[in-house]
């Protein structure tokens, strides 16, 4: 049986690859992962399946130091969003094959356009999803900013530069208007970015009665640094949060897909800031104008009161004149026929009292005695009834011309 030593089978292959791969190809992959180390960049390549988004092919690769400091010249700031884990990318690479360390692709160089025209590609599709789903200005539509800002809950990098920017603009404001920003720290790029903003918007809409607004900050950068502000799930995330959501995303031109979500796009950190302070500004404004209003209007409203007030007095004068006229006049007729009317009362009364006496004259005791009639008293008082004397009580009779003193004797 023929044995072969596993460095032979090694020795083989690479035999046959430098016979067959003697010089540099491009290869599309997708980078899984990315990591510098000693001045060299180390890559984990992927290929995925189309439909099940399943790995079916995998390479480690490398960008010596030499070949990065040239990309570095070549691409600038372009080379950092290309090296991003999960980038789809076309690589000139050079296949090696070592019999101990195994297969590994040198990249030699990498083609920005490929990588930008798929993630238009991808773009396009997912703005063509939140369209269809009816994302796009749904938060603006659900969730109107209110009148003033103050309290905002900030979705941010901690060190990013265009965080610093929104919050000195809104602390230095030239009117003094204070804010209460918190925040929420999350990457701002790369492959974190995603998972990271969403998870603290979440946090953020556990505490949406805190705030007035949410805004995510992130300072400029290449279109490629901006990437992952075109994710479906973020957008989602974005269109779907109770609270108005602010974009200060630094880009020239093109818009993040997640400016089309948000209830505001403002092109900068800055430009946010200086939107909040203006919209609270233009609210000031209004309430200045209103107290300017109702300060015409209450004294409109004086005015005519006063005035309707000077015709009330004048009324009320004229009246108060028209009724102490007439009493007066009450006054004096009474007056006039008072002495009159106590003229009358008196005769009436006089002659009442003269009935009185002559009554009192017919009905007096010594009137009665001359009529013929007799009183009968016995101690001082006058006795009605033959019941009120007993045997042996005495008695005065009196008469017209005298009396009788008598004692009662039993029959």
């Amino acid at each position: 049986m023929e044995k072969h030593t596993l460095y032979e089978i090694n020795e083989y292959i690479r035999r046959i690859i430098a016979l067959n791969l003697s010089d540099p190809v491009w290869v599309s992959c997708e980078i899984a992962q990315a990591n510098e180390a000693r001045g060299h960049c180390f890559l984990s390549l992927v290929q995925k399946d189309s439909d099940s988004d399943q790995v079916v092919a995998q390479a480690e690769g490398v960008i010596w130091q030499a070949s990065l400091r040239k990309l570095r010249r070549k691409l600038g700031r372009t080379l950092d969003g290309l090296l991003q884990d999960g980038i789809e990318a076309l690589l000139l690479v050079k296949v090696d094959f070592h019999e101990r360390y195994g297969l590994k692709l040198i990249v030699e160089d990498i083609d920005p356009a490929y990588t930008l025209g798929q993630l238009e590609l991808r773009r396009r599709q997912i703005m063509e999803r939140l369209e269809a789903e009816q994302l796009i200005g749904r938060n603006r539509r659900r969730h109107p900013l209110p009148v003033a800002v103050k309290r905002i809950a900030v979705i941010s990098s901690e060190k990013a530069a265009g965080l610093q920017d929104f919050l000195q603009q809104l602390q230095e404001n030239a009117y003094g208007y204070r804010f209460n920003c918190r925040l929420y720290p999350a990457a701002m790029q790369g492959s974190q970015t995603e998972e990271e903003v969403i998870q603290q918007l979440r946090k953020v809409e556990r505490r949406r009665a805190h705030f007035d607004c949410a805004a995510i900050i992130r300072g400029g950068g290449a279109k490629l640094d901006l990437a992952a502000f075109d994710s479906y799930e973020l957008c989602k995330a974005v269109a779907g949060s109770t609270l108005p959501v602010l974009t200060g995303i630094g880009h020239d031109v093109d818009e993040a897909l997640l400016d089309k979500v948000a209830h505001t796009a403002l092109k900068t950190p800055t430009a946010a800031a200086d939107f909040i302070v203006h919209r609270n500004r233009e609210f000031e404004g209004s309430l200045h104008q209103l107290g300017q209003q109702l300060r015409l209007l209450a004294g409109h409203k004086t005015r005519a009161a006063a005035i309707l007030l000077e015709r009330q007095e004048q009324v009320l004068q004229f009246a108060s004149k028209q009724l102490l006229s007439r009493q007066e006049e009450t006054v004096n007729r009474m007056a006039g026929e008072l002495p009159r009317l106590a003229r009358q009362r008196l005769r009436l009364e006089k002659q009442r009292l003269e009935q009185f006496e002559q009554l009192n004259q017919l009905l007096s005791p010594e009137a009665t005695l001359k009529r013929g009639f007799s009183i009968t008293l016995k101690e001082g008082k006058a006795v009605r009834s033959a019941q009120d004397l007993k045997a042996g009580d005495k008695i005065t009779t009196h008469f017209e011309d005298g009396e009788v003193n008598a004692v009662v004797k039993e029959d």
